[in-house]
């Protein structure tokens, strides 16, 4: 399967791209700075480029999103900008311009996050985005189907507690391993407009 996997270069892009060379795929990398092609997504122009380079694939993957954390009396209309246009409008932007491109039976896995669910302090940005990007994933199912898309909602990643976890007090962590195989699930599986919560 020829894949589009959007953030590779970040830890769980590192993690799903070895993943996915290991179960025979082919992986095309995106990145702004790293992988086999440098597009920031956070630009639907790039993505337009990003497309007509790549050509047909069968599933589009991102791990890639950025949102501002600050407290809320601190944040500003540009912050809740700022974190629309890099983890909702990209993801929104990679579906909405790759189904042309992608396979009659192909599928979208974007990523949200545990914030959706469970809010925390200083995450309200990241909390509107995930909420967001989960919405849309369940409308989006409904008309571009026979193609797929789904959403991976992790919590904190194990591997990166010593960076994350004073953000996510009691929160119980996730191995990047158990992340990369709910993506095999979304691009490998039939369902779709489902959110694989983890854990």
């Amino acid at each position: 399967m020829k894949i589009l996997l959007i953030g590779a270069g970040g830890t769980l892009g590192t993690v799903l791209r070895e993943t996915l060379l290991g179960r025979g795929h082919d992986v095309l990398t995106v990145g702004r700075s790293s992988g086999d092609l440098r597009h920031d997504i956070s630009d639907p122009t790039q993505i337009t480029a990003l497309y007509a380079r790549t050509g047909a694939v069968e599933a589009v993957v991102s791990a890639a999103g950025h949102v501002p954390w600050k407290p809320f009396a601190e944040m500003t209309p540009k912050d809740y900008q700022a974190a629309f246009d890099g983890k909702v409008l990209s993801q929104i932007e990679l579906v909405r311009q790759g189904v042309p491109h992608v396979s009659e039976r192909g599928s979208f896995t974007l990523i949200s996050g545990v914030l959706a669910r469970e809010p925390v302090v200083t995450g309200s940005a990241a909390s509107m985005a995930n909420g967001a990007v989960e919405a849309f994933v369940r409308a989006a199912a409904i008309e571009i189907a026979p193609q797929r898309i789904n959403a991976v909602s992790p919590t904190v990643f194990t591997e990166d507690l010593d960076k994350y976890g004073a953000y996510f007090p009691g929160f119980p962590p996730v191995d990047l391993k158990d992340v990369a195989a709910a993506y095999v699930r979304s691009i490998e599986g039939a369902q779709t407009g489902q959110v694989y919560s983890l854990p």
